[in-house]
């Protein structure tokens, strides 16, 4: 075990759960084998934590400045990205002629997950680079590939995403940018954006904005959103750099926490010179952005899940250093102090962390998984399948992690006492950085009427249908197994409660979507710890096969599956059980919220 992770826990979560081995089966991935796999862990293990964990506290304390001209920060970060760039992290899930590994998407976002763990400030940028790659990969033109993705996955060029206006926050209908065609086929780009992760720095030779923008004379809202390829150095065809392109920094704004990377205010076209690329077809810009924002939405959720893991790790380790008090048995002041993780109640906020941090590991996981399943899935069924049940979970990677993981980081700091509250120890950074993650790519608010109010009821609730069918798959597995019968029992129970809320509320989004959507948040968090309790489920089974193999072949491994396995009670014993209570809110339609006058507050 490192400072960034439980290496065991990660090899469980993927080669005893997810079956990650497997995948090598496929044509795409049979250059690939577990040893393969190891390799790459090990690479980003020692990189993530010789490059990235040592500048982590000095980036929070030294975040990037503006002189007028540009950004600076500490040097660090830049050899950080160097090195990774270098062992070709960036490229990795690309085909090889494309200079990448040819990796399963699972085994990139486990390797990846190290980097997170360790810095996430650092590791905002190549993360949003291989987004943006991904995105011009997808729907941009052979010309675009060879201007920008050639340059993007060797980590010549960093990208971003450039969504979110001033007056138009997440409500992306109401954005103005504008995109006026040229009679070259360009177009001349001209508005403000904010909160643009990575927006300017001198980390790489070129800045890619995949900006939304509008065409002026298209359809109103949603409808008429384009993207656009915005370099801040024009590229010529030759690949070349050419003249700055007309993008303006006009200040970074000062955060609580994320403070290594840029967040920035940008201004396009201030001077009526900035040019832009369409990409794919007119008024379809959201669509294709989409495929960035949900990669970002399970990104976020993984960044939230190794944001906590640290904190459970560091946290576990002052419990068990940290001597004070007695058992409450013992009245002898003379009697020297325990190790504070003796005491019932830290014993109780360790356990919450473990079952949060590595439940929502094991779902960004999945998520992954299934990221693999529509690409090499077993035929079209297959493929379809991965995609509905990936749309589906989508909300609850980013938002449960965000909402509990943070949790972990917050009974961290308890666990410190008033050390926690220092900046001596590191557990209130984790809680700061952390603090971004329920409010970027969707609050829990858009991500509840995102589920609710569409992937939930969507096409009959054919994706729903589809998770109750892999549910009761883990279920009946539980069910022959004394141990965990009780348990399948509970999840069986409910999935029930979801069906009878999703019965219930069915009528009301067609008749009073407003009533229906009031509480919506209310089912996500329902929901969400439903899905954690099958991916308890899930782990327990695994844990179970690991303790009989275990058994057979005399390997002392026991304290770690023992360790699942009362993480897996805790959570069916003190978290599954408040799902009943949110269903029974939910069913009543309370309209609290909507009824309370806004002059009352």
């Amino acid at each position: 075990m490192t400072g960034i992770i439980n290496r065991r826990d990660l090899e469980f979560q993927l080669f005893e759960v997810l079956d990650t081995e497997a995948l090598t089966s496929r044509p795409r991935y049979a250059e690939h084998s577990k040893e393969t796999f190891l390799a790459v862990l090990d690479t980003a293990e020692a990189m993530a934590t010789e490059k990235f964990a040592p500048h982590n506290r000095k980036a929070d304390e030294n975040e990037p400045t503006f002189d007028g001209s540009s950004v600076r920060m500490i040097p660090e970060v830049k050899e950080a990205l160097k090195h990774f760039c270098e062992a070709g992290f960036i490229a990795a899930a690309h085909d090889f002629e494309r200079g990448g590994m040819q990796l399963p998407v699972v085994m990139t976002q486990a390797a990846f997950s190290l980097f997170k763990s360790a810095n996430v400030g650092t590791a905002a940028y190549p993360f949003l680079t291989i987004g943006n790659a991904n995105v011009i990969h997808r729907f941009g033109t052979e010309a675009q590939h060879r201007k920008y993705l050639g340059p993007l996955l060797a980590g010549r060029f960093f990208g971003t995403m450039a969504l979110t206006e001033p007056q138009a926050g997440s409500s992306l209908s109401d954005i103005t940018t504008s995109a006026t065609p040229n009679p070259d086929g360009s177009y001349s780009i001209s508005g403000n954006k904010i909160f643009i992760s990575a927006g300017d720095h001198e980390l790489s030779e070129n800045i890619v904005h995949l900006v939304l923008a509008k065409i002026p004379g298209g359809p109103p809202g949603v409808k008429g959103i384009s993207l656009f390829i915005v370099p801040k150095f024009r590229v010529n065809e030759d690949g070349t750099l050419g003249q700055r392109n007309d993008v303006t920094l006009t200040g970074l704004i000062h955060k609580m926490g994320y403070r290594g990377t840029t967040s920035t205010m940008l201004a396009f076209g201030e001077q009526g010179q900035c040019v832009g690329e369409l990409v794919g077809e007119a008024h379809k810009g959201l669509s294709y952005m989409f495929h960035m924002m949900n990669e970002a939405r399970i990104g976020v959720g993984m960044g939230a899940v190794m944001l906590g893991y640290r904190g459970y790790l560091a946290s576990l380790d002052y419990a068990r250093e940290r001597p004070q008090g007695r058992a409450p048995t013992n009245k002898n002041p003379a009697a020297p102090q325990v190790p504070i993780i003796e005491h019932a109640d830290v014993k109780r906020m360790l356990l919450a962390q473990k079952a949060y941090v590595e439940a929502g590991y094991a779902l960004c996981l999945y998520c992954a998984r299934l990221v693999d399943e529509t690409k090499v899935g077993a035929g079209d069924t297959a493929k379809q399948e991965a995609g509905m049940l990936l749309d589906l979970l989508t909300p609850i990677a980013k938002s449960w992690p965000s909402q509990w993981c943070l949790e972990a980081n917050s009974l961290a700091i308890q666990i410190h006492g008033g050390y926690g509250y220092t900046r001596e120890y590191p557990v209130e950074q984790f809680y700061r950085d952390n603090r971004l993650n329920p409010i970027h790519e969707g609050t829990h608010g858009i991500q509840a009427l995102d589920l609710l109010g569409r992937k939930a009821v969507m096409n009959g609730g054919a994706a729903m249908k589809l998770f109750v069918r892999e549910a009761q798959e883990t279920i009946a597995a539980a069910k022959a197994d004394e141990a965990l019968a009780g348990y399948a029992a509970e999840l069986d129970a409910a999935l029930g409660e979801i069906a009878i809320t999703l019965q219930a509320l069915g009528p009301v989004l067609a008749s009073n979507p407003t009533l229906a959507l009031a509480n919506a948040v209310l089912f996500l968090e329902a929901f969400g710890h439903t899905v954690i309790a099958w991916i308890w489920l899930r782990q327990a089974l695994a844990a179970q096969r690991g303790l009989q193999r275990g058994a057979l072949a005399h390997v002392t491994d026991a304290a770690f599956y023992r360790g699942k396995l009362a993480a897996c009670r805790w959570f069916y014993r003190w978290e599954l059980p408040k799902t009943r209570q949110w269903h029974e809110l939910l069913r009543s339609l309370d309209d609290t919220t909507l009824t309370m006058p806004h002059e009352s507050f």
